[in-house]
């Protein structure tokens, strides 16, 4: 539905990030904002501050506008405040509005955990239309890590590497892969803004969230490309949008594990997404600690893990 259609006359805690707001505040005069929050960083003691700094505390229910970090940062408040939420994507740019944990940075790391699942979502495909080409779509990438995650899962299963609570599982590969078929299909139409395009981009975000809900945990969509963008944040820094990071991860994975990156990158492409941000020393450098990195972290086995080593 348009934000401009909503009508909310409980009190609102109102979350979001300068950008966002500024561009869609004209649309959302329908909410009874009593108090602001901007978010600007993911770790707790920083949500925790932002949460007490509240002076009013008789919010009825708190609204999230804006991207991945806002959602993230709305379902800890949320969850710590005992209030519902509603989440109003301004960019299709993460899975994070629809999952139930949050990320954290911590210690060189993103760590995920459990808050809430929004009670609601509004999704206006003008406004997400209408948002930055760069970050409208950059979401795709959070489908398309299923390319190179599962390969990581099935790749662990061979070697006995997948710790109980994370077998293969053969049905939930191949519904993997299906899934990615599917956002591969619609990447054009959702990367120039087409509103059919992101409505079958959103679908496609909520059956992975699903089918990793359903088996409980991430091992079919989250691997060695996600492991390559937490490490290389460290060193370009926390100002680029999650897909300039797992976009790159994800080609540089697919091409190590030879498979055939050429669909993937026009995908990527079609939806704007960089992969030239990351000067090539530093993906070399990268690369080359990633092995230590995961063993540190104790991330779920995959390539990554063996780089240098085979």
């Amino acid at each position: 539905m348009p934000f401009s259609e909503i009508d909310e006359k409980r009190s609102v805690l109102l979350v979001t990030s300068a950008p966002a707001w500024n561009a869609v505040k004209a649309n959302l005069r329908g909410l009874n904002i009593i108090e602001t929050i901007e978010v600007a960083e993911a770790t707790t003691d920083y949500w925790d501050n932002l949460q007490s700094s509240i002076a009013n505390q008789k919010s009825e229910i708190v609204y999230a506008v804006g991207g991945g970090l806002v959602a993230d940062a709305s379902k800890y408040i949320a969850s710590k405040l005992n209030l519902p939420l509603v989440v109003l994507p301004t960019a299709l740019s993460v899975d994070a509005f629809i999952t139930a944990a949050s990320g954290i940075r911590r210690d060189g790391c993103v760590y995920y955990m459990e808050t809430k699942v929004p009670e609601t979502l509004i999704l206006d495909l003008d406004t997400i239309a209408k948002a930055p080409a760069s970050i409208r779509a950059a979401g795709i990438t959070d489908v398309m890590s299923i390319a190179t995650g599962a390969w990581d899962w099935k790749f662990a299963h061979e070697r006995g590497m997948n710790p109980a609570g994370m077998e293969f599982i053969p049905w939930v590969y191949d519904n993997a892969q299906s899934i990615l078929s599917g956002v591969l299909d619609c990447a054009e139409a959702a990367g120039r803004g087409d509103k059919d395009g992101l409505k079958t981009l959103y679908d496609c975000l909520a059956m992975e969230v699903q089918l990793c809900n359903q088996v409980g945990h991430s091992r079919p969509e989250e691997g060695s490309e996600h492991y390559f963008a937490y490490a290389v944040e460290n060193e370009m820094g926390h100002g680029l949008p999650h897909g300039d990071l797992v976009g790159p991860g994800i080609m540089i994975m697919s091409k190590l594990q030879d498979q055939a990156a050429g669909p993937l990158e026009a995908a990527l492409k079609a939806c704007n997404i960089p992969l030239d941000r990351i000067p090539s020393e530093v993906v070399n450098r990268t690369l080359a600690e990633l092995p230590v990195y995961c063993e540190k972290h104790g991330l779920a086995f995959g390539l990554a893990h063996t780089l240098g080593k085979q």
